[in-house]
């Protein structure tokens, strides 16, 4: 069962369209908090996915970052697969156009 933070993280996510990407950072800055880590975990532990779509956060740099916990092997080629369906282009595991595709709440 989420916590009440989880489920606000959960709630902001879900503005993000499909074709865009988020922060760690912008996830948190939108909760007006510091806690990262927090918003890591609740990525990790999302019981919605992909109806909150936890594979749209990445990291401040462009690069697809972690994926259920994991930052290579399989749950990362299916966090890249989901976003190049979205219309993301990826190439060496970052984000072409990152700026462009960065959504800010």
């Amino acid at each position: 069962m989420p916590t009440e933070f989880q489920n606000k993280i959960y709630e902001t996510l879900r503005k993000v369209p499909k074709g865009k990407v988020t922060t760690y950072k912008e996830l948190a800055n939108a909760l007006k908090t510091k806690a990262y880590q927090s918003i890591g975990t609740a990525m990790k532990v999302n019981p919605y996915a992909p109806i909150v779509p936890c594979h749209r956060v990445v990291k401040n740099n462009g690069s697809v970052g972690f994926f259920k916990g994991k930052k290579e092997g399989k749950a990362i080629t299916e966090k890249i697969n989901m976003l190049k369906k979205e219309g993301i282009v990826i190439k060496e595991k970052k984000i072409i156009n990152f700026k462009e595709k960065l959504h800010k709440f």
